[in-house]
Order: C-alpha cells, then structure tokens, then sequence
C-alpha cells in the first residue's frame, strides 16, 4: 500500500472514531437552544420548557437564546451557520423551515439543506382577536366594519412571514378584506399593544392569549383550526364563523445544523420523545393551547416539505412577499 494512501487512510479513520466517540460522549458542556422571536412570546416559552427537561436527561445546562427578526430567518440563519456538533439548536417553527420559503427572495438558509431534523414538538392553534373598543363580537361583524372602512383598520403580527402575518392574509383573501398590517419584533410585542388598543386586531396563538381573553382584556373570535379548543370551548372555528373552509395552524418542532452526527440526532430525538410523552407535559401543552406532538427525524423532514409546498400555494393567492 503506498505510504501516502495509508496515511490519507488512517487520517479519514481517526477523524471517523474520533467524531464518534465525541458523539457518544455528547453532550460534555452546555446545549444552546436559538428561539427566532423575542422573548415572552408562546415559541419561547415552549422553548423555556423543553430546555428543563432536556437539562435533566442530557446532564447539561440548556440555555435558551433569543435571536429575532426577519420573519425568524434571523435565528434560523444562525442555527444554519452553526458547527454540526449538537451545541446550537433551533426552536424552529412552521414560519422558519416552510412559510419563509415562498416569503423571501434571499432567504440565507434552504430548510430542506442546512438543517437536521431532530423532532416535532407541538401543533399551535390561533385565535382571532380584537380589543374590545372596536366594538364588534364576531368574524361576521368584523368583516363587515373592514368591508365599511377600507384599508383603514389595521392588525398586528410578530413579524413579516410569521404565522400572525400569514394567516391574517389568507383570511383577508378569503373575506375580501384589506387591513393594514402592523409588523412587529415577536408575538409578545405585538399582543402588548393590541391589550393595549393601539392595533385593534391580531390572530395571536392560543397560548398567549387564552388568559387574556377570559379577563376580557381581549375578545376571541374565532380559532384558526379545523376543531375548537379545548381550552376555549365557547369560541368557533373560522369555519363555523362562516369563513367556509379556513384552517390554519403553527408548529414548532427542534432542529440542528445540517450534517449533525447519528448518534446525536437519535439522543436528542429520543431525549425530546421521552419529555413530550411524560403525562405532566402533556396536560401542561394542552392547558396552554398546545396539542403535543413528536415524530422521528426522517417524519419531520418529510412534513417540512410537504408544508413548504402547501404554503407556497397559499403565499401566492395572497400575495405576500418580502425583500
């Protein structure tokens, strides 16, 4: 065997074993976990959540780490560029790794290339709100105003492309709507001012705002999804509001860069499927409005493709677009 071959070789098996044993061992120092939105909004509190559990089956602190903007491309771009060594994970959601896709031109990431899967966490529902001062109790009558005044009211979203954005097009589509929308650096932000009537409408998810809504701080008007919630029974689908055929929800789901070591990809899998399966994080997801979900990488990666072209679909109806 010549000598430059064999040492090429023993290079290439040193590198493999010792990537290896370094993915055995994992994790030795402590997992950063990237939210894409501002802190205080339902992704980062999801986040907050996973990030005790996993500290407790992973034996290392789990440090969560807020970085928005862009429509969460910014904390998604990070996460892209971040060495494969499962110290840096995304809190990515549905916004992330299949709207930002049709939204943006320059997207710095391709969900499909530089992320690997590791597990679904949860399915969002959102309900569409308003401040009580604008006067109106249902999707019905909220149209009709629009329909009076147009261009005139506006609403509130966490953000170009986020799930707030989005589906407050597609329901401006399909009622024949126009509201002026009001972006802002996260759900929390946005809802802080819809509370306090500077934006009277906002669809924001059923975990930020179901206490809100029973001090009548706000007032619900419809879920986003195909079945009402359990933690607001009283409220109607979209559809049962009388906008035929709506649904939409968000889901968050961990992801890692692109490229991550098998054995890390299976301890994070099992270490999340392990914590959503326990009967307390269950009923903590449920009682926020969470549907708790989980899933094998390779389900993962196959949803994400199938919702980025399911919301190409919609995106283009709508019209939405960003720089």
């Amino acid at each position: 065997m010549p000598l430059l071959f064999r040492f090429v070789l023993i290079s290439v098996c040193t590198a493999l074993g010792a990537s290896f044993a370094s993915a055995q061992d994992y994790p030795t120092k402590p997992v950063h976990l990237v939210v894409p939105y501002a802190a205080g909004g339902g992704t980062d509190a999801i986040a907050r959540y996973l990030a005790r559990g996993l500290e407790q089956r992973l034996g290392q602190p789990v440090i969560v780490e807020n970085k928005s903007g862009q429509g969460t491309a910014v904390g998604g771009a990070y996460v892209a560029r971040a060495a494969p060594d499962g110290y840096t994970l995304l809190m990515a959601t549905s916004s992330t790794v299949a709207i930002n896709v049709s939204i943006y031109k320059n997207l710095p990431y391709d969900p499909a290339k530089d992320f690997s899967p590791i597990s679904m966490i949860a399915a969002v529902p959102f309900v569409l709100i308003v401040h009580p001062s604008l006067g109106v109790d249902s999707v019905e009558a909220l149209i009709k105003l629009a329909k009076s005044k147009p261009g005139a009211l506006s609403y509130a979203s966490g953000g170009g492309g986020t799930p707030h954005h989005i589906y407050m097009e597609l329901f401006k589509t399909m009622a024949g709507i126009d509201l002026k929308h009001i972006p802002y650096r996260g759900g929390g932000p946005a809802l802080t001012d819809v509370v306090a009537g500077h934006v009277p409408v906002m669809f924001a998810d059923v975990a930020q705002a179901q206490e809100l809504i029973r001090s009548g701080r706000v007032k619900a008007l419809a879920v986003s999804v195909r079945k009402r919630v359990e933690t607001l029974p009283i409220v109607p689908t979209m559809h049962e509001a009388g906008v035929v055929g709506y649904e939409a929800s968000s889901w968050q789901c961990v992801v890692a860069p692109a490229r991550l070591p098998q054995p890390i990809v299976a301890k994070l899998n099992k270490a999340l499927a392990d914590l959503i399966a326990m009967p307390e994080t269950k009923a903590h997801f449920l009682g926020l409005g969470w549907v708790p979900q989980s899933s094998t990488p390779a389900e993962l990666g196959d949803y994400i493709g199938s919702e980025i072209l399911r919301w190409a679909v919609v995106i283009r109806a709508a019209g939405v677009s960003a720089e």
